[in-house]
C-alpha cells in the first residue's frame, strides 16, 4: 500500500483564529464558523500510515473496512449520497472510525470539535464539499449557529469521558459536563427536520442504582447518559439508542499495520444485539460505528434503544441486509 507523508505544523494565530500550515491551503476557524480542509481525496486516507498516531486511526478505519467488505462480498457505495451527517464527537475511539467509514462510502460529513485542527490530523485534507468542520465546544449553550445544522440531515454523537477521574477530565471534561451539559445543548440547538439522531451511551444506563453497574456509576457517568437519553427521548426528534459494551478495539495508536489490521478484522466480528438492558460483554469500535451508521437508514431502529457486544465469529459486515435481520431479532426477544 502506498503511503503519504504528512506532517501538520499545527499554530493558534489568536484566540479566535485556528491555522494549520500545509504544503497548500490552511485550515482556519473562527467559534461556530467552518474550517475548510481542501485538496485531498479519499486514498489519502489510506495512505496515513506515515503520518503519526492520527494517521493510523484514519488510515485503520478504511482499511478494516476494506477488509471486511473482502470477507463479506459487500461493496460500498457507487455514488455520493444525499445525505450530510453531522458527527459530534468525530475525533473520539467511535466516532473517528464513524467519520473514516463515512467518507469511505461517499456520504459528506460534517464534524462539531473544539479543536478544529484535529481534524486534519485524522482525516488529511478533505475539500468541503467532502468534509466540513466547524468550532463548537457542546458544554457551552451558547456554542451553537443556524449555520452548524444548516443541510444536516442526519446526526451521529459519540462524545464520551472515562467514568473515573482520569486526565480526560482535565478542563471541565467530566461525565456530568460531557454526556449530560454536552448532549442536552446540542440536541436543544438542533432543528427538528433532522431525519435521524444516533446516540452512542451504554449499557447499564438503567440499573445504575444495582450491582455491579452501581460500581462504574460512582461518579455518575451511567446516570448522566441516562439522563440525556431520556432527554432525547423527550426531544421529538427520532432517534436511535446505541448501547455497547465495554469498548475494545482501539484507541489506534499502533504503528504496526500489520497487527493493526489483525485488531480490527479479527476473530470478534459477529454481533450481538439485545435490548432491555440486559446484555454484557465488550464490543469493538468498529462494530459500535457501523451500528451507528446502518442505524441512520433502517427504519425500524427508530424510537429503539439497543444494547450491542461483539463476539468470536463472521460478522455481518457492511451489509444493511444483516443488520436488519439482527435489529429486527434483537425486537422480537
Amino acid at each position: 500500500m502506498a503511503t503519504a507523508h504528512l506532517s501538520p505544523a499545527l499554530a493558534v494565530s489568536s484566540p479566535r483564529r485556528l491555522t494549520c500550515k500545509l504544503s497548500q491551503p490552511r485550515v482556519s476557524a473562527q467559534p461556530g464558523r467552518r474550517a475548510m480542509l481542501r485538496s485531498c481525496s479519499l486514498p489519502l486516507l489510506l495512505g496515513l500510515a506515515a503520518a503519526g498516531r492520527g494517521g493510523w486511526r484514519a488510515a485503520a478505519a478504511v482499511e478494516s473496512r476494506t477488509v471486511q467488505q473482502g470477507e463479506d462480498g459487500a461493496e460500498g457505495a457507487a455514488e455520493t449520497s444525499s445525505k450530510l451527517v453531522l458527527v459530534v464527537g468525530g475525533t473520539g475511539g467511535v466516532g473517528q472510525l464513524v467519520v473514516a467509514s463515512l467518507l469511505s462510502r461517499k456520504i459528506k460529513t460534517r464534524l462539531l470539535l473544539r479543536n478544529p485542527e484535529k481534524a486534519v490530523t485524522l482525516f488529511g485534507k478533505q475539500d468541503e464539499s467532502v468534509l466540513q468542520v466547524y468550532e463548537a465546544d457542546t458544554r457551552n449553550v451558547d456554542a451553537f449557529t443556524p449555520e452548524m445544522f444548516e443541510g444536516v440531515t442526519h446526526v451521529i454523537c459519540t462524545t464520551g469521558t472515562t467514568a473515573f477521574p482520569s486526565k480526560r477530565w482535565d478542563g471541565d471534561n467530566t461525565p456530568e459536563r460531557v454526556d449530560w451539559d454536552g448532549v442536552r445543548n446540542f440536541v436543544s440547538a438542533m432543528p427538528k427536520t433532522i431525519e435521524r439522531l444516533v446516540l452512542v451511551s451504554s449499557i447499564g444506563v438503567t440499573k445504575y442504582n444495582e450491582i455491579p453497574w452501581s460500581i462504574m456509576n460512582l461518579f455518575g457517568v451511567l446516570k448522566y447518559k441516562k439522563m440525556a437519553e431520556d432527554f432525547i427521548r423527550d426531544s421529538g426528534i427520532p432517534f436511535t439508542i446505541i448501547r455497547p459494551g465495554r469498548l475494545t478495539d482501539g484507541p489506534y495508536t499502533s504503528y504496526d499495520l500489520n497487527t493493526l489490521l489483525k485488531a480490527t478484522a479479527g476473530e470478534r466480528r459477529a454481533v450481538e444485539i439485545g435490548q432491555g438492558d440486559k446484555l454484557v460483554g465488550e464490543a469493538s469500535r468498529l462494530v459500535v460505528a457501523e451500528a451507528c451508521i446502518q442505524a441512520l437508514d433502517i427504519e425500524s431502529t427508530q424510537g429503539q434503544a439497543y444494547e450491542i457486544s461483539s463476539v468470536k465469529g463472521e460478522g455481518p459486515g457492511n451489509d444493511q441486509e444483516k443488520w436488519k435481520k439482527l435489529f429486527a431479532a434483537a425486537e422480537l426477544n
